[in-house]
């Protein structure tokens, strides 16, 4: 009778307490510190490739490589402090207002000053460029917002309306004529170029420290202190969610690269993940120091963020090749090449490229494998057609396969036999030659407890625990002895690991006292065993007054009359 290898039980698994998502925000790893000269007020990514990042501290911007995350480039063309470096949409200028109230325009090659901007009497915290490539917008502690006309630095828009500090504001991706601040007299304004007035005025209820604006430009988010506000612009300015999950002031948001995630750094250390759907907290990573300024890439690669004792933290994510293909092929259906993937018997991608980012390397490639298989069915049929084959057996260990070919476009039948050979594990090789006591040295060796468990099992069933367990040192029992003591109290091998147990305090009552090594770990079992015993009795009394109250309230409950 041939050797059956001995089946490793399966035990139901526990459901893994990390979501997909932490899992995702976890990826971002090997975190890079880097001391600064002064804090970090602002960090602003690159809109292109390679997605560099420029961050504003002390009299200098510098622009970080996301390659080397070293300096590439340093611009220290200021007489005080320097704020809110912002590249142009295309990566080439870049701007930034200092506390002088001078605001300058840099190429990113050369670093040569390009433009001066000096009408501001205060410090410029912020500075943005509008879609139209010829405007600028800056907004100053002097309570004035300003738009720009870069070619004659001249301004030719200024808006009044604030009533103090304006420390936060963008212009809109999709209207360059909007332009949203937010500003320490706790109120958020939506201006209007072409009327040179504001429009819209939310409260917010403290000082706005940043906003942002959802793409569509339908929606903004502001912060100020630790609230965070989300304001339906299309309805006049309605408030629609209040979230206040930090403990202290909110002084950063960012948008990940598909705009589905908001990041929010605080003065309480922490930078917080929202899904923007029901504005639920995904994750949350905590850092050293107080939070003034959180970025993250726009192709979900990097997160750099600024601390107010002058560190700056770099997280990179690894992208697996996988991951990089299906968004390129996403990518390129999407932007109208979509037909002729099915004309050359390629997989069509089946989400948006907007849905990949966040989702891990397995899921999408399970979706591309997917419509690669739907899409080659058509080829698969064809083979079939021409040659039928059959295999039987072929999944019994050690059973022949055999295939027998029908007549098709070649008119000849052939038939293959073959014998699979199974191979045997390292420890069924020493059950099959009766050493016992290597199978379970074996099974230690590899950790895996259900195939430990599976093996006591078996050698209980063989008559073999006693053998397998006697004639060893202390150096040999100790394994035996800590894998007990780490799992007694699993209710998966209890039952198993207490007669294991008894047995070998039966096997080595005698000796034991000569070994401190094994006389700790065997007090130690015992410790634990009495600990779990009084729990479940503790348990059982919980349970017990629980039978009671409920019994109370179900007889105390009045009848229902009809």
């Amino acid at each position: 009778m041939d050797y059956q290898k001995i089946v490793v039980k399966k035990y139901p698994k526990v459901p893994s307490k990390q979501s997909s998502e932490g899992k995702y925000w976890k990826s971002f790893k090997s975190p890079i510190l880097i001391k600064e000269y002064a804090s970090i007020p602002s960090i602003y990514f690159s809109p292109v490739a390679p997605y560099d990042f420029a961050l504003a501290s002390s009299t200098r911007v510098q622009i970080y490589s996301s390659k080397t995350h070293q300096p590439k480039k340093t611009i220290s063309r200021f007489k005080d402090l320097a704020y809110s470096a912002c590249f142009r949409h295309d990566g080439k200028l870049i701007v930034a207002g200092d506390a002088t109230g001078l605001v300058q325009l840099f190429d990113v090659n050369s670093r040569a000053i390009l433009r001066t901007f000096r009408e501001h009497t205060m410090p410029v915290h912020v500075t943005r460029f509008s879609n139209n490539k010829t405007n600028l917008m800056s907004a100053s502690d002097d309570k004035t917002v300003r738009v720009w006309d870069i070619p004659t630095e001249s301004s030719v828009n200024v808006f009044e309306g604030h009533e103090d500090y304006v420390r936060t504001g963008v212009v809109s991706d999709d209207n360059p004529n909007l332009v949203m601040t937010g500003s320490y007299d706790q109120t958020v304004k939506l201006w209007d170029m072409r009327q040179n007035e504001c429009v819209m005025t939310m409260q917010h209820g403290a000082p706005v420290e940043s906003i942002l604006m959802y793409p569509g430009g339908g929606s903004v988010v502001s912060a100020g202190g630790p609230t965070l506000k989300v304001w339906d612009l299309l309805s006049g300015g309605r408030c629609m969610h209040t979230l206040s999950n930090h403990q202290k002031t909110i002084t950063s948001l960012a948008f990940n690269g598909s705009s589905n995630r908001l990041l929010t750094g605080s003065l309480d250390h922490h930078v917080k993940i929202y899904n923007v759907q029901d504005y639920h907290v995904v994750h949350s990573i905590k850092y050293p120091a107080p939070i003034l300024s959180v970025g993250i890439s726009p192709n979900d690669t990097h997160i750099a963020v600024g601390m107010a004792n002058g560190l700056l933290s770099i997280r990179q994510r690894q992208v697996g090749a996988a991951e990089k293909a299906a968004k390129a092929q996403n990518l390129q259906f999407m932007q109208g090449g979509g037909y002729k993937y099915f004309m050359h018997g390629q997989a069509q991608p089946a989400t948006h490229p907007s849905l990949l980012s966040g989702m891990d390397t397995a899921t999408t490639t399970a979706t591309t494998a997917t419509a690669t298989s739907l899409l080659s069915s058509s080829a698969l049929s064809s083979s079939l057609s021409s040659s039928s084959l059959t295999a039987k057996g072929g999944a019994k260990q050690g059973a022949k396969s055999t295939q027998t070919g029908k007549p098709g476009l070649s008119g000849t039948d052939f038939t293959v036999e073959r014998t699979r050979r199974f191979h045997l594990s390292k420890y069924d090789k020493y059950l099959k030659r009766f050493e016992f006591s290597n199978a379970l040295d074996e099974v230690i060796k590899e950790g895996n407890p259900n195939v430990i468990i599976t093996m006591l099992q078996e050698l209980m069933h063989r008559d073999a625990i006693i053998p397998a367990l006697s004639g060893r040192d202390d150096v040999s029992l100790e394994p035996i002895v800590r894998f007990l003591l780490r799992h007694v109290h699993n209710p998966r091998y209890t039952n198993v690991i207490v007669d294991v147990a008894q047995v070998l305090l039966d096997v080595y009552q005698k000796v034991f006292g000569e070994s401190p090594l094994i006389d700790k770990l065997v007090s130690q079992l015992r410790q634990k065993v009495a600990n779990e015993i009084k729990l479940q009795k503790d348990i059982l009394q919980v349970v017990a007054s629980l039978d009671m109250l409920f019994a109370r309230s179900v007889m105390s409950a009045p009848s229902s009359t009809a």
